[in-house]
């Protein structure tokens, strides 16, 4: 999960997740790397400031090919969806 620290992930944050998230989870993320890091600078160039916590309680969503991360995303006023994330990361269940 060293690819993390490419975001701004510290390794205690790195540690934290990888401690809290199954180990098949941490697996599938370490297998697809390149896809999840597609997608967390995809949400960080959006202008998701809290990109991190995202991934980190809505991990599983990292996994989904590149073009259906951006679908959910994208379906959504930018500037409002960016605020919405901002104040509630938990909107993303209903994204």
């Amino acid at each position: 999960m060293d690819y993390l620290e490419e975001y701004n992930f510290t390794s205690d944050d790195i540690s934290s997740f990888t401690q809290k998230v199954p180990a098949s989870v941490i697996k599938l993320l370490e297998e697809n790397k390149k896809l999840v890091s597609n997608n967390i600078k995809y949400l960080k160039e959006l202008g998701v400031s809290n990109y991190k916590d995202v991934f980190t309680n809505y991990y599983e969503i990292f996994l989904n090919d590149d073009s259906n991360f951006k679908a959910i995303f994208d379906k959504y006023d930018r500037n409002d969806l960016i605020d919405k994330i901002a104040k509630n990361i938990n909107i993303i269940e209903f994204l």
